[in-house]
Parts: C-alpha cells; sequence; structure tokens
C-alpha cells in the first residue's frame, strides 16, 4: 500500500524463450512447478489468488494483478509497489535449468500515481532501465529505451526492449499479432462503486453486474473480488489472454485493460474499446498498441469506436522498438459531462 493510497499504474515485463522442440513440445516454461513459480512471485511480493489454465497456456490472478506462462513466453504485471524487475534473474535462472535461453525482453509501464512510495528498483524509469541492463544476459545487446509522452503529464508511456537479433523495421516477416495496453483514470463514480464488495459478493458476481463478462463474450474469465474493493480478472480464450484490473476508490480511480488481437479481425478492437469505455466511463484514458506490422489501421479503428463516446484524443505518439516493432501512444480525454 502505497502513502497517499494504492498505486494502480502496473509495471509489466514481457519474457521470450526458444530451446529445443522436445523441450518446448514437453511444455516448455509451462513445466515450472508451482514451488518454484511462488518463489519467484515472492521476490515479487505478491501471490497467486486465482488459476485457470486451457491446452494453451497457464493464467495466474495475483493479489497484484496478473501473470500468463505459455511455453515460451511469460507476461507478468504488477501494481501496488511490487518489485516486478526482480523477477527477471530468477526467470532466466529457471529458463536454463529447462533448457530455454532467453531471447527478448519487454518492460513497459505508465504514470505512476505515488512515485516517491515505490520501492527500489522502481524509484525512477532511469533506475529501471540501470537495473534492467545489470539483470539481462549480453546477448540481448539490441536494446532501447523510451518514454512515450502525451499532453497529459499523468499519463506517459515507458518503453523499454531488449532482443538477440537485429529486426530492421519494418520487420520483415510480421505477426499479425498486437497487444493493447490501457490505462483509465477519474473513472465514473458510480460505475466505480461496483467494485466495492459487500459481505457476500464475489468475483463473479463482480463480472457480471458492470457488463466485464460481455467484452469478450467467448473468453473464460477468472476473476477475483478484494476487499474491501477492487477487482481483477483474466480472460482465457484460445491462445489468447485479456485481462482487468481495478482500484475503484474516489481520488485515485483506476483500472487497466490489456488484450491480445489480430489485424486480421474486423472490428474486433473497435468493439472491445467500446464496451471498455462504457464499464468505467473515464475522464482520462491512454490507449498503447504494440504491433510488428503496419499499425495506422489499428489505431483509426480505435479512435472511431471511442470518440463517438466523447472520449476526444488529445495526444499520439509513435516509437519503433527492437523486435516489438511499432508502439503507438495515444491519450484521450471525456468531452463534457458524464
Amino acid at each position: 500500500m502505497a502513502a497517499s493510497g494504492f498505486e494502480g499504474f502496473e509495471k509489466r515485463l514481457e519474457l521470450h524463450f526458444s530451446g529445443d522442440d522436445p523441450v518446448i513440445e514437453m511444455g516448455g516454461f509451462r513445466q515450472l512447478d508451482f514451488d518454484s513459480l511462488e518463489q519467484v512471485l515472492h521476490a515479487v511480493q505478491c501471490t497467486v489468488v486465482s488459476a485457470v489454465s486451457n491446452q494453451y497456456f497457464d493464467s495466474y490472478v495475483l493479489s497484484e494483478s496478473s501473470l500468463f506462462v505459455y511455453p515460451t513466453k511469460i507476461i507478468i504485471k504488477t501494481c501496488g509497489t511490487t518489485q516486478l524487475l526482480k523477477s527477471i534473474r530468477p526467470f532466466i535462472h529457471f529458463a536454463c535449468q529447462m533448457g530455454l535461453i532467453i531471447t527478448e525482453c519487454r518492460y513497459t509501464r505508465g504514470n505512476y500515481i505515488f512515485p516517491k512510495a515505490q520501492p527500489y528498483p522502481h524509484t525512477s524509469f532511469k533506475e529501471e532501465i540501470s537495473y534492467l541492463q545489470d539483470q539481462l544476459p549480453n546477448h540481448l545487446c539490441y536494446r532501447k529505451a523510451s518514454v512515450m509522452p502525451s499532453k497529459f503529464t499523468s499519463h506517459s508511456w515507458h518503453v523499454f526492449c531488449a532482443c538477440d537479433k537485429f529486426y530492421p523495421i519494418p520487420i520483415p516477416i510480421p505477426n499479425d499479432r498486437y497487444t493493447v495496453e490501457i490505462c483509465m483514470t477519474d473513472l465514473d463514480r458510480v460505475l466505480a462503486r461496483k467494485f466495492f464488495k459487500n459481505p457476500d459478493t464475489t468475483g463473479k458476481q463482480m463480472t457480471e453486474v458492470t457488463g466485464i463478462g460481455e467484452i469478450i463474450p467467448s473468453a473464460l474469465i477468472c476473476e477475483f473480488a478484494f476487499d474491501p474493493c477492487g477487482y481483477s480478472m483474466n480472460g482465457i480464450d484460445g491462445d489468447r489472454y485479456s485481462t482487468i484490473h481495478v482500484t475503484p476508490e474516489d481520488g485515485f480511480s483506476y483500472a487497466s485493460y490489456e488484450c491480445v488481437g489480430s489485424i486480421y479481425d474486423e472490428d474486433d478492437i473497435g468493439r472491445i474499446l467500446k464496451k471498455v469505455v462504457q464499464v468505467f466511463r473515464p475522464g482520462k484514458m491512454s490507449v498503447s498498441t504494440t504491433c510488428s506490422s503496419s499499425s495506422s489501421e489499428i489505431c483509426t479503428r480505435i479512435v472511431k469506436a471511442v470518440e463517438p463516446l466523447g472520449m476526444k484524443r488529445r495526444s499520439c505518439t509513435i516509437d519503433e522498438f527492437p523486435a516489438a516493432g511499432t508502439v503507438v501512444f495515444q491519450t484521450f480525454m471525456l468531452m463534457g459531462n458524464r
């Protein structure tokens, strides 16, 4: 817990690995036993509160956000005063034991609401980058760090990427997948009250009453309601994940939404964005999209989806990163009365 309130803005780490086919066919990183996983989370200072799996990956709802484990990829995002970057060294250690080698690292976050409450190594982006540089092996030699600004002092996007190969931009054989990370502040007070817990309230009830279950109807949802307030959920839909985290307290209310999409999904991201805005009705919102192929069409879909709901785009920043490709950071502000 931060000194002035709970820090909603998450830190997000994505690690990619490679290995021999037999290792990956046996499950790759999914072979990591739960006790070892708990050791990593102990270093980060969080725990597992709920979990669900399918044939593609394992999904964990944490006491502070989420963890997704694929055979050759790990995504972990944590909020509050967790020490996320302390997971890098043990993850690499366990990967080596299983015959996997790290090939890529991505770290992203927004602006902390309570930056002075953050512990080492998260007291500043400069310190985070220094720590990352020290923790990563030398073969991840193509590295870049950048702060993507906006017109809001409360919303900027911090990005660090490192990989073991040089990828020309645009990437010659692009992946059709993209990642969307949404950060929302100043949530509608009436809607935020739905994330306060009564004695008998369950996470499933919060999912239903807020409309979260309708964002991706085909997803299997694993959720958790915190006491006295707050909510987290992971959704699994085939090999794709989605996740939501909510800090509803007035004065520092915050919600995040993250999902994976495909550039071939016609109106999928537009439909999802509409639902997300309707669930939270934020006063300010940032949307970051990471895509190895052309990102202009995705960004256009996002603007067309949210501007009719009263969210006016205030800024758009574009940058290129090793292996990750193009990152587009857009900010929106609610115009008029709620």
